[in-house]
């Protein structure tokens, strides 16, 4: 995918382009705002020149996600809790080799709680009660354990993927299945014609040497704003 592919526009806003087009619905915002079901987790989006609408989305509590090109200020009614920087990266080069998937099994419903327990522990984002159910997920078992998993979540663009939900106990790092998983799931996105993408944290500098391994390159930097109900 060269910087000119029509499909380039849609990376950056996300969640924004995913509510309004290939999961749309799950969105339920309404008017200049789109919002995710919240069991699927924070993401929301205002339409440009909009922010100010975005404090509906918080007068009841709770925190909303946006991953923008830039840190949204908070407008009346909002305060910031935390913002991040991230990298955008995407695998528009040629597909990754297959992984030993001997070992690696989909995920499912009867597999929640323990997806729940290892993203609540690990933190690769926010995680709700229906995240799963983004995409497929893919775990690998250790002496019966959910080791480690990694899986989907956003569509902003037919033909787009991004590869989330990466995570593994720290007793098990250092083993290469969070490489091994991605690769499953990536394998997954290009049968299906889908070009990967994800995001990571900027300064996580020994996640972005993985991904760049597995033929992601840094397309632009992005920001996570949390924001939650002026207190």
């Amino acid at each position: 995918m060269s910087a000119e592919h029509p499909l380039e526009w849609a990376l950056d806003r996300p969640m924004w382009n995913a509510l309004g087009g290939p999961q749309a619905a799950l969105n339920v915002g309404q008017g200049n705002l789109r919002r995710v079901d919240p069991a699927y987790g924070p993401f929301a989006g205002a339409e440009p020149g909009h922010d100010a609408d975005l404090a509906a989305l918080v007068a009841g509590g709770g925190e909303v996600w946006l991953v923008e090109p830039h840190e949204i200020t908070p407008p009346p009614g909002m305060r910031l809790i935390r913002s991040a920087p991230l990298l955008q990266m995407i695998a528009d080069g040629p597909a990754p080799a297959g992984a030993d998937d001997t070992d690696i099994v989909a995920l499912g419903e009867a597999d929640v709680p323990e997806m729940t327990a290892l993203a609540l522990a690990t933190e690769p984002g926010p995680w709700g009660p229906s995240t799963w159910r983004y995409g497929q997920f893919f775990g690998i078992r250790i002496d019966g354990r959910l080791a480690a998993m990694a899986g989907e979540r956003m569509r902003p663009a037919t033909g787009l993927a991004e590869v989330s939900g990466v995570c593994t106990w720290p007793e098990y790092r250092g083993r290469g299945l969070a490489a091994r998983l991605i690769r499953r799931v990536m394998a997954g996105q290009c049968a299906r014609g889908d070009v990967p993408f994800l995001h990571s944290y900027a300064g996580n500098a020994s996640a972005i040497r993985l991904y760049e391994t597995l033929g992601f390159r840094a397309r632009r930097a992005m920001v996570a704003t949390i924001l939650g109900k002026a207190e």
